[in-house]
C-alpha cells in the first residue's frame, strides 16, 4: 500500500525534477502515449471486429480485459502529464506528491481469472502484455521518486556529497 502521507521535501523535489527532465521521462511518455493511441486504434478498429466472432464467455473475458487495460493505461498516462506539467513548470514537485496525483491501485495491473482468456485475441494479448510492462515500470518509478524517499544524512556520503554541490551551485 502507498503511504498517502508522503510530502516532498527539498531533495525529493529535485529526484521528481530531475526525472521530469531526464531522458528516461521522455522515452517513458512517448511510449505511453503510443500505446494509448495504439490501444484507442485498436479497440475502436481490429479489436472490435474481432471481439464480434468470440463465444459469449470469450466476449466476456474481452470486455473485462479492454476494460482493464484501459483503465492501467489511462493510469499510466495520468501519472505522466503529472511529470510532464512538473517539467514545464505548471506544478510544483511537491503537489504531484499529493496522493490524487498518484499512480493507482496496483489491482489493475493483475490479470483476470477469467476461463476463457485464452480465447482472446492475439492483438488484445498483446496490448495487455505490454500494458502491464509499462504499468509496472511506472510503478517503479513512483515508488522510486514518492514512496522510497533516500535518507539524506552525513551517514550517506554520495548522497551528502549530491546535496552540498547542488547547493554550492545553486541548486543545479
Amino acid at each position: 500500500m502507498i503511504d498517502a502521507n508522503v510530502t516532498a521535501g527539498p531533495q525529493n523535489a529535485a529526484v521528481i525534477q530531475d526525472f521530469a527532465r531526464s531522458e528516461l521521462f521522455d522515452r517513458t511518455f512517448q511510449e505511453g502515449m503510443e500505446l494509448v493511441e495504439e490501444t484507442a486504434a485498436y479497440l475502436d478498429g481490429a479489436g472490435r471486429q474481432e471481439s464480434k466472432q468470440l463465444s459469449r464467455n470469450a466476449a466476456l473475458a474481452y470486455a473485462a480485459e479492454s476494460m482493464r487495460l484501459t483503465t492501467r493505461l489511462m493510469q499510466v498516462a495520468s501519472w505522466l502529464l503529472v511529470q510532464r506539467a512538473v517539467r514545464e513548470g505548471d506544478m510544483p514537485p511537491e503537489s504531484a506528491c499529493e496522493e490524487r496525483y498518484r499512480l493507482g491501485a496496483e489491482q489493475v495491473s493483475d490479470g483476470g481469472d477469467l476461463d476463457d482468456v485464452d480465447q482472446l485475441p492475439v492483438g488484445l494479448m498483446t496490448l495487455l502484455d505490454r500494458s502491464e510492462r509499462l504499468y509496472d515500470r511506472v510503478r517503479r518509478l513512483d515508488r522510486r521518486m514518492y514512496v522510497d524517499i533516500p535518507v539524506h544524512d552525513e551517514s550517506h556520503t554520495v548522497l551528502a556529497q549530491f546535496d552540498r554541490l547542488r547547493t554550492a551551485f545553486g541548486g543545479l
